[in-house]
């Protein structure tokens, strides 16, 4: 039930105007309050309302907005949207929050294209003190992203907005937290259920975002990294990045935790150095970086040359065509049409396990890219793989913890598994859901499926 214009909320308090956007679980209005000042309220969605099991977790969303509306009330600073009131309409909790008039930095650099460095750092150090601030009483925003930071209209001012995934932490404890994150920024602790938690978590993030902001592409989200594809250096993407932020990013971006700057103002202090840090090894990250400094136009550039997509012997064209128009069930379709091939396995139409251990790893390799660059990091064997094993699964097979991978995906529900025509082909469906893998048709296919996490890495 979307709230239309006119309607009052909280006895009259407040007059709801328009929506204003959406994300997985809330959604966010315009509204005014009795003076007439401009508010934002943020409820659940529809998405979550319609859900069976939300009379079963509404105890739990509601403590989630009391949460999020206290986190907000303790970090009152000049770069955080500021809280001015928490209540609940009928059994809906909601969250009024000053209205930031202006754009997010996903929206500024989509219209505009990458920012300056000047401006962009602006930003990023703005973000950087509101972080420290966080961090000093003893959260993680654990979402920072362009999204999810406002820059005021007619000021150069950035405000982070969204604290709906905060949460408390203990410096390098290992502790329990929800798996939600935007792939790309988020560090690979982060994909995990239990993990050691600490400020470099969002240091990844600040670090991708200034990323985002002066190349405008996502950086390789983590679980391709964790697959051995390498993160593209910023500069190599925009040759006018000059070297020490460059090398500033690239180290935010360390894959392993304990390399980063293990807290914002150490990062930031990285912007500011006057020499290169020498002998510093990157990890992951791509060597190749152009020198030419002529100006830079971002272009969305095929991953697939004809050569390349040829040279296995085996055209990739149509899979690269249908992934970079989201067309994710003709993808899988298409993906599964190229195993077959690639084993000799048209005619049976199904892989048998010594067939995956045979499978080409180059192949696969392919195939895994193209899936992860095209989803953003959503998609791919090895972001299926990358769940496996932050669920204890091994080379060893184990119906017990694939049925636990099952159930992740979604593959499984209520304890059964799905009908390839229940697979969600959308970009929203849960994390690693695809590719479905269901060419993997012999008695005991998941245990094909794990061989073929393992090829891989062959």
């Amino acid at each position: 039930m979307v709230w239309a214009d006119g309607q009052l909320l909280h006895g009259g308090r407040y007059i709801i105007k328009r929506v204003l956007g959406e994300g997985g679980c809330g959604i966010t209005y315009l509204a005014r309050d009795k003076k007439g000042n401009a508010v934002v309220i943020k409820t659940l969605n529809d998405r979550v309302l319609n859900k069976r099991e939300f009379t079963t977790y509404r105890d739990k969303f509601n403590r989630d907005f009391e949460k999020e509306a206290l986190r907000l009330a303790v970090c009152r600073h000049p770069h955080i949207v500021r809280i001015e009131n928490a209540f609940s309409e009928g059994q809906l909790p909601c969250i009024a929050m000053e209205y930031v008039e202006g754009e997010d930095l996903w929206q500024r650099v989509s219209q505009q294209g990458v920012l300056s460095e000047t401006e962009a750092l602006k930003y990023i150090r703005q973000i950087g003190e509101a972080l420290i601030f966080i961090h000093d009483r003893g959260f993680l925003h654990r979402d920072v992203k362009p999204s999810n930071i406002m820059v005021r209209t007619g000021k150069l001012e950035a405000v982070l907005i969204d604290f709906g995934i905060a949460r408390e932490f203990i410096p390098n404890l290992t502790q329990t937290q929800t798996q939600t994150f935007t792939p790309g920024f988020a560090p690979i602790e982060q994909y995990a259920l239990q993990a050691r938690r600490g400020e470099y978590s969002d240091v990844y993030a600040l670090a991708g975002t200034l990323y985002y902001l002066l190349t405008q592409e996502v950086p390789l989200p983590a679980p391709a990294r964790a697959a051995g594809i390498p993160l593209d250096a910023p500069q190599q993407i925009n040759p006018n990045i000059c070297n020490i932020v460059n090398r500033a990013i690239l180290q935010g971006l360390e894959f392993q935790p304990e390399n980063r700057p293990q807290s914002v103002q150490e990062w930031i202090e990285l912007l500011t150095l006057n020499t290169p840090t020498s002998g510093q090894e990157l990890s992951n990250i791509s060597p190749t970086l152009r020198q030419s400094k002529a100006s830079y136009t971002p272009t969305n550039q095929n991953i697939l040359t004809h050569r390349q997509s040829l040279s296995f012997g085996i055209d990739y064209r149509n899979l690269q065509a249908h992934l970079a128009l989201g067309k994710w069930k003709e993808a899988d379709e298409e993906t599964a049409a190229l195993m077959l091939k690639i084993a000799g396995r048209e005619k049976e139409g199904w892989l048998r396990v010594e067939d995956i251990k045979m499978f080409p790893s180059k192949d696969l390799r392919l195939i895994d890219t193209l899936w992860i660059k095209h989803s953003k990091g959503r998609f791919g064997f090895s972001v299926q793989k990358h769940i496996w094993e932050s669920i204890g699964g091994t080379k060893n097979a184990n119906y017990e913890i694939m049925c636990n991978l099952g159930d992740r995906l979604q593959w499984r529900i209520n304890s059964c598994w799905v009908d390839y025509e229940q697979f969600m082909f959308d970009c929203v469906a849960p994390l690693g859901h695809l590719p479905s893998g269901y060419v993997f048709c012999e008695v005991g296919w998941w245990v094909g499926l794990l061989n073929l996490f393992y090829r891989l890495s062959s």
